[in-house]
């Protein structure tokens, strides 16, 4: 927590710089209590780093591909030439960002994970798959993850103008 907490301060105070009077003075402090709510619940003082940063990209402002390839890069084996996502990690990536609706009370079984699993590796005879796979399997927007989408179009939508005037 005392690492990822130190991590904070310095992308928050960056961020300052970049966006002067746009970052919340506490916004380490809020970033640092969610994120223990959600990956260190009984208070061990550990987050894994892993499941911290895969929390802040699905909430990061950037695109849906640019998250998509975040979490490719995060939760990938190296295979030789290539990186690969097994099941095993995309079981830890699936649990971890299940967590962020979980803290709201929207939570999601166990079996929704494995289902989720099973479509992605459908038709998938290798026990990994490359990153062009899982990003086509991202973009059908699977149920177990339908939130992340929904959320991003939701920030762009706050930001769309529309120069009509209404009598």
């Amino acid at each position: 927590v005392q690492q990822i907490s130190g991590m904070l301060m310095e992308l928050f105070q960056r961020a300052r710089l970049e966006k002067p009077g746009q970052v919340d003075p506490r916004a380490t402090e809020f970033t640092l209590s969610l994120l223990a709510a959600m990956y260190d619940r009984s208070g061990t003082g550990y987050i894994k780093t892993r499941s911290a940063a895969a929390a802040l990209i699905a909430l990061s402002g950037d695109t849906l591909l640019a998250k998509y390839r975040a979490f490719f890069q995060f939760y990938a084996v190296p295979d030789g030439k290539a990186a690969l996502i097994t099941r095993g990690a995309l079981r830890s990536l699936l649990t971890d960002l299940n967590q962020i609706p979980a803290i709201v009370g929207e939570s999601c079984t166990l079996s929704c994970v494995e289902i989720a699993i099973h479509s992605c590796f459908h038709g998938v005879l290798n026990s990994a798959i490359v990153e062009e796979k899982f990003l086509s399997w991202l973009r059908s927007e699977p149920a177990v993850l339908l939130w992340l989408p929904t959320c991003y179009r939701l920030s762009a939508a706050e930001m769309v103008s529309h120069q009509a005037r209404c009598r």
